[in-house]
């Protein structure tokens, strides 16, 4: 009787083995799988350990680009001839900034405009053999329209930036007036903007590598970047020039220095 039962009860037995087994390795296969999910970012994003660093870019240029701003102002009786007062000083203007390389395309006109003038006037008082004087003024008066004022603005960009000085000299003794600048900027400012910002995402690559090397980890895909986007640019040296200071001569040569274009990024890495 025992010979006949054992060969059933070691297929009980084997068969409870391969039952634990089975389950050890689907054991083993999920908590795989979680971790590969966990490791690849494919769980809740909240479940993430990540790494946040930021890197910063420079890059030194120096200005190609002036920028002046002029306006002329005039007064007469007559709108006609505040107008032809602009117009005169304009021609004037605009031929010696082509006499200095200086392109129509680069001369804008920004703003044009006249606008009546007005002065308050007493009104005199009838005489008065009492005061001993002859007339003398009496309470209220009235704005009285005296003339016109033309005035018209104008931009330029100067290409030649050895030419500032020489330029807003020049344009001071036109009688122009009010006269500002230069401002110094390049011209294609995009090129150098991407090589700022290659920096800067160089530099945080840099230290988010060096801490997770410190920290036994390994840094996985990004999943968050953002950048300044204002690019500010410092002027490294500039000059600026009004009409009322119009007889202190402008130097030959204006510096111009060296302009600072930067970038600010900020990225954060899933770490395994």
């Amino acid at each position: 009787m025992d010979n006949i039962n054992l060969p059933n009860q070691y297929i009980k037995n084997l068969y409870r083995a391969l039952f634990v087994f089975l389950i050890v390795l689907s054991l083993f296969f999920v908590v795989k799988l979680l971790a590969e999910f966990r490791s690849y970012g494919m769980m809740d994003s909240s479940e993430s350990n990540t790494i946040t660093l930021s890197g910063h870019g420079e890059i030194m240029a120096v200005p190609d680009i002036a920028n002046i701003y002029f306006t002329i102002k005039k007064e007469a009786k007559t709108v006609k001839e505040a107008q032809n007062g602009v117009a005169e000083i304009e021609k004037r203007a605009l031929d010696f900034l082509k006499e200095n390389g200086v392109a129509d395309k680069d001369i804008k006109t920004i703003d044009a405009s006249f606008n009546p003038k007005y002065e308050w006037k007493l009104r005199p008082c009838p005489y008065d053999p009492s005061m001993g004087v002859v007339s003398r003024p009496c309470p209220g008066g009235k704005n009285e329209l005296t003339g016109y004022e033309a005035s018209e603005s104008i931009n330029v960009k100067i290409r030649n930036t050895d030419n500032v000085g020489k330029i807003i000299q020049g344009l001071g003794g036109l009688g122009v007036t009010d006269l500002n600048g230069p401002n110094f900027t390049i011209d294609n400012e995009d090129a150098l903007k991407a090589q700022a910002r290659k920096k800067a995402i160089d530099d945080a690559r840099e230290k988010a590598q060096a801490l997770a090397k410190d920290l036994g980890v390994r840094l996985g895909k990004i999943s968050s970047f953002s950048e300044n986007g204002n690019y500010p640019i410092y002027y490294a040296e500039s000059a600026m020039m009004k009409s009322d200071t119009v007889s202190a001569p402008a130097p030959a040569q204006i510096p111009k220095g060296e302009n600072t274009i930067s970038s600010d990024v900020t990225i954060i890495w899933e770490i395994r």
